[in-house]
């Protein structure tokens, strides 16, 4: 959720939120720069507002029916707002977000770039807010800690289930110079750490620079103190990227989607790897950037998915100790080839599959975190929250601490000392 700068201009007042995946933070983090620089006071999504704009999610079904029940709590909350429905739901399904009460516009992928001349042109918010206040430009002051910075959208893979593909296009990389320029003003704003979104980042391409090349350029052309991706394939990994994580600027934190332990299930998935692929990848990580997080997503229960087959998934989940992983039941996707296939697996077994599952993510993520106690690692400080600090180390492990200081922003030595619900509890040894 965004926060923002009490210092911004008393107009129109826009609340933004955002479900889904991290490029969805980068859209919505650039759109909350746009309108604030175009004179717009932005507000958190919980005060009143003048407008909302939802940046929705369509992955599963659990993420359509999510999307829904934020645009009716924001009427119910302010039922004077107009909502603006945008992103990958609303690219799918425009009639549905149509439908709901209060919403008065929906935007889909292809015209999120234009949201802002769009949101004037309709009415609902107005060019003249900013000559009415007196200013054409206002410095945006949202996370003060992380940046999410767009650099690719867009996906060719077409794998089985996912509707990505049909809600996001073909691929397409931004240039190199735009990417390095980005992170520079985003430093310059004073942001520790850099995160790279994308659909698909591990396919950047550029005029034949690729992800490992937009990373070099990163390093050498800017003095980003963290630089961490969202997301890759295992494909995309090659010792040669894994490299450049001799440079400790880059996060030890890896996010390799799995999806199955059953190589059968893979191919009917559509994916692009076996199983030893992916133990391959991980044994090379982990034998290049010690004490990294890797963490993935399970889908659980797809069509045709065999009791042995999720044994499977489930035995090497365990053996590979990831750091946290995401679960998913199947959720079939119209349009997408999975879809049409028989479904077999009831809702019951995609239940319990992923209680069990989730049982075991739980064990697995704790004793990650039980592996760090006693070692002392940089940790950002983000926020306060009763009295309790709440940052990440490099590898994301979150740590909370105690400390009458204000820590935000502020990247410190910390040593790791107890396991705590989601996170460790720390001791600060430098302010």
């Amino acid at each position: 959720m965004l926060q923002w700068s009490d210092s911004q201009l008393e107009s129109v007042k826009v609340a933004l939120d955002s479900l889904g995946c991290k490029l969805n933070q980068a859209e919505t983090e650039l759109l909350a720069r746009q309108l604030a620089d175009a004179g717009y006071k932005l507000v958190s999504p919980t005060d009143t507002a003048d407008v909302y704009i939802l940046n929705t999610c369509t992955v599963t079904h659990i993420a359509d029916r999510k999307s829904r029940h934020w645009l009716r709590l924001a009427h119910w909350r302010n039922s004077g707002a107009r909502l603006v429905a945008t992103g990958c739901y609303a690219q799918r399904a425009p009639d549905e977000l149509a439908q709901i009460e209060g919403v008065s516009l929906v935007v889909g992928n292809e015209e999120k770039p234009y949201l802002l001349p769009l949101l004037e042109k309709s009415g609902l918010i107005s060019s003249s807010a900013c000559v009415q206040c007196g200013s054409t430009s206002r410095h945006y002051n949202g996370f003060r800690t992380r940046a999410f910075i767009k650099v690719q959208d867009g996906c060719d893979s077409f794998c089985s289930y996912c509707i990505v593909p049909l809600v996001r296009g073909r691929e397409k990389s931004l240039p190199v110079d735009q990417v390095v320029a980005e992170v520079r003003h985003r430093i310059s704003d004073g942001y520790k750490e850099v995160v790279l979104t994308g659909t698909e980042i591990g396919s950047y391409n550029y005029d034949g620079v690729n992800l490992r090349g937009l990373l070099e350029n990163i390093l050498a052309k800017t003095n980003v103190t963290r630089l961490r991706l969202s997301s890759l394939q295992p494909q995309e990994i090659s010792p040669e990227l894994i490299g450049l994580w001799n440079d400790n600027r880059l996060c030890r934190h890896f996010h390799l989607s799995l999806q199955s332990g059953s190589d059968r299930v893979l191919r009917l998935m559509k994916r692009r790897y076996c199983v030893s692929d992916y133990q391959q990848v991980v044994s090379l990580i982990r034998a290049q950037v010690p004490e990294a997080a890797i963490t993935t997503d399970i889908i659980v229960g797809f069509p045709g998915e065999t009791s042995a087959e999720f044994e499977q998934s489930y035995k090497l989940c365990q053996q590979l100790e990831f750091a946290r992983i995401h679960v998913f039941p199947y959720s079939p996707r119209q349009g997408t080839e999975a879809a049409r296939m028989p479904q077999p697996v009831g809702d019951k077994v995609k239940r319990e599959r992923s209680q069990k599952t989730l049982a075991s993510a739980k064990e697995s993520a704790e004793n990650f975190r039980q592996r760090s106690l006693g070692k002392t690692m940089p940790v950002l400080w983000e926020k306060q929250s009763g009295g309790v600090w709440s940052g990440i180390t490099d590898n994301y492990i979150k740590v909370y601490t105690k400390s009458d200081e204000d820590l935000t922003n502020k990247l410190l030595p910390v040593k790791l000392v107890e396991v705590s619900g989601d996170g460790v509890w720390g001791e600060v040894l430098g302010k």
